[in-house]
């Protein structure tokens, strides 16, 4: 039998806590698919329309733990559902994040949270006012 990484002994029962948590882990696959189709219609559609550039879905959803000779198949394959699932929602809320910075494009008053940083980086300050109304003036039709 393989010995595991000195790491795993800190969760023991592992295997078993792996099985009780699987059907919980598949759950959501088919409501992502989903969200999945509604995200990209909404994006081929909607950005061409306000002048975006579409945003690089394989900038996102990238598979290479493929190519890794060793993982064992069923580690690949799962490997594949975690780099669609991260990989989407990460490509998912840098759609939400161009749609966001089009249509208002102003930093949130408490920004906590690291990505929210990094996103509104080019973003008007919170409170602005005269940006704002200096932006909306150039952007009218």
């Amino acid at each position: 039998m393989e010995k595991e990484p000195e790491e795993y002994k800190k969760y023991p029962n592992r295997r078993l806590r792996h099985w009780l948590a699987g059907p919980f882990i598949w759950f959501p696959v088919l409501p992502m698919f989903l969200l999945d189709i509604c995200v990209e219609i909404y994006h081929r559609i909607a950005f061409p329309l306000y002048g975006l550039p579409y945003v690089k879905r394989s900038e996102y959803i990238i598979f290479d733990r493929q190519k890794l000779s060793y993982l064992p198949w069923y580690d690949k394959f799962f490997c594949t559902y975690c780099a669609y699932g991260n990989g989407f929602f990460l490509y998912g809320s840098a759609i939400a994040a161009e749609t966001e910075k089009y249509w208002c494009g102003i930093k949130h008053q408490r920004a906590r949270v690291k990505a929210l940083k990094d996103k509104e980086k080019n973003y008007l300050e919170y409170g602005d006012k005269k940006a704002f109304e200096k932006v909306a003036e150039e952007t009218k039709d």
